[in-house]
């Protein structure tokens, strides 16, 4: 008897485009939202975005409650928690990158109340996925939650951010290759649960951007466009298998390891960049795409050497070597990889001199 069953959780509105912040209020009446929201933000979003849009929802007779914070740690989750529970909120509304929507994202699955997504910068798919990360110590914790109910994203605003946030959420998508690769083994190899249709999407996903490299510059909102359509697709393809799996494979422990072995030294997209570099050529020496990822990166500004992450050839080798044991995830690095092999490949990446 068949008995497989699967349930999927997608945000039920993503509007994207130019000027779209001041539909906020729209999506919500859409979703038929009612009560007092809590806006999640950080300093600089606030003011570009998160006091407009209070503006704008107190235009419609609602005055929404406002947490600030200024990193992603588990201690920003809890007062966002308190403060939810204080003024007796209905939804919130994480404004802001990576750091406002994940703790937004984290509170509201513990709340049990939905939340809306409004990226201030194309960062990283957590936008849209149904994962959180927040940094705590030397170590960063991925955390299972919903994805939000709907998605603002003003291309506009989206445009004006730091040019480095943006080659971030590029090479986060980019990376999506390496990621389905080490997938795809482990499904072959130690019979990991697989999603031929999340695999595609995310794929597809990362296959826009290599396709689509040139278009990508500083101020542009068509390429702004293009990096938010990507990282949507991402996250659903995420939903949809249920796990981080289509966009996180050995790049993104490569990544983790950095955090913990050089904590802040870089974005954390542009180091699973680097990373995808390397794996890919474990995936497919000299006739793989590790190449085409690496040009696709050099184009759009986005770092493809130690140097350029402002880290030493050796604690790359150190990160590479021993990141197979952060999590018990079965990826193209098996058992790990001792310093000399580690060093090869990063010798003959480029990524090390």
């Amino acid at each position: 008897m068949f008995e497989k069953s699967t349930w999927i959780r997608l945000p039920r509105n993503v509007v994207v485009g130019h000027g779209v912040r001041s539909r906020t209020v729209e999506v919500v009446d859409d979703l038929h939202l009612g009560g007092r929201p809590l806006f999640v933000t950080s300093p600089t979003p606030r003011e570009v975005a998160a006091d407009p849009i209070a503006a704008d929802f107190q235009a419609a007779g609602v005055d929404p409650a406002v947490v600030t914070i200024e990193e992603a740690r588990f201690s920003a989750v809890e007062t966002v928690i308190e403060t939810a529970k204080a003024e007796e909120v209905a939804y919130l509304v994480g404004i802001g990158g990576g750091k406002a929507i994940d703790v937004a994202k984290m509170a509201s699955d513990h709340l049990g109340m939905g939340f809306l997504s409004v990226p201030t910068a194309a960062s990283h798919d957590g936008i849209v996925s149904n994962r959180g990360s927040v940094p705590e110590g030397d170590t960063r914790h991925s955390v299972a939650a919903e994805p939000p109910l709907a998605v603002v994203a003003d291309t506009e605003i989206l445009a004006e951010a730091p040019w480095e946030l943006t080659t971030a959420g590029c090479a986060d998508i980019i990376s999506n290759y390496t990621a389905v690769m080490d997938w795809r083994l482990a499904h072959r190899l130690q019979n990991v649960e697989y999603s031929e249709y999340a695999a595609a999407l995310a794929e597809m996903t990362a296959e826009i951007l290599v396709d689509n490299a040139d278009l990508i510059r500083p101020g542009l909102e068509e390429s702004a466009w293009i990096v938010t359509k990507a990282l949507v697709s991402s996250g659903v393809a995420m939903s949809i298998a249920g796990s981080s799996r289509p966009a996180s494979g050995a790049e993104h422990l490569f990544s983790h390891q950095l955090d913990r072995l050089a904590p802040g030294a870089a974005l954390h997209g542009h180091q699973v960049g680097v990373g995808a570099i390397m794996t890919a050529y474990l995936h497919g020496g000299d006739r793989g795409i590790w190449q085409d990822i690496r040009d696709a990166l050099d184009n759009i500004d986005a770092p493809t050497t130690a140097a350029d992450l402002g880290l030493a050839d050796d604690t790359v080798i150190e990160a590479l070597s021993s990141c197979h044991a952060i999590r018990d995830r079965y990826t193209i690095l098996g058992d790990g990889m001792d310093e000399r092999a580690a060093r090869e490949v990063a010798e003959r990446t480029g990524v090390v001199s």
